[in-house]
């Protein structure tokens, strides 16, 4: 079988969850094909230990570049940790990615805790 392939995006305030996240599932990660956006790829790479593919930072299409890659089957599941309470003003791709999750129903968590659900159900870790 394939090896999963796992996209990963963090907005600013989430990069921190994201990296712990990582971490927590890095064995697990580290045999899955795992692409992000720039800076939080950048910090995957860095701080977890990861091979990480860097796509584009967010703001300049990364989130786009996700989308593609998922509506054409290249993308088996995202975690994309989310800053509900600030404004992005890249908004639109961020609502057309996750649009795109439930047309092509990949699995989308949005917060830490679905995450950790979603990275313990793929990755065959018990809850």
């Amino acid at each position: 079988m394939a090896s999963l392939r796992i996209a990963l995006i963090a907005h600013d305030r989430k990069k921190d969850d994201m990296v712990a996240l990582a971490r927590e599932f890095r064995d697990g990660l580290s045999r899955c094909a795992v692409c992000a956006t720039g800076t939080t790829g950048g910090r995957l790479q860095r701080e977890a230990g990861l091979q990480v593919e860097c796509l584009l930072s967010g703001p300049l299409g990364g989130d786009l570049q996700i989308g593609a890659r998922l509506a054409v089957g290249e993308v088996d599941a995202v975690i994309f940790l989310r800053d509900p309470m600030t404004p992005q003003p890249h908004e639109p791709d961020i609502n057309a990615l996750v649009r795109a999750c439930d047309v092509h129903d990949v699995p989308c968590a949005t917060n830490v805790a679905s995450a950790r659900r979603l990275l313990e159900s793929l990755l065959r870790r018990p809850v």
